[in-house]
């Protein structure tokens, strides 16, 4: 499943994939993977993205 929450608020920040990338310390393709549905983070990736984000886990990662 897509994660267009985690795009949406990466890209309300004006951060591209590379650039949150960088702030968490994983690869840009690690960031389209997750975004794509492709790859399920840790819970301590998903953790630092939501802090990078300013966002909570709930409202970047809970699917209903």
């Amino acid at each position: 499943m897509k994660n267009l929450r985690l795009k949406a608020a990466r890209a309300g920040m004006d951060l591209s994939q590379q650039q949150l990338a960088d702030k968490v310390g994983v690869s840009r393709q690690t960031i389209s993977a997750i975004e794509k549905g492709d790859y399920n983070p840790t819970i301590n990736l998903c953790i630092s993205i939501c802090k990078v984000l300013g966002k909570t886990l709930d409202e970047l990662f809970w699917v209903e």
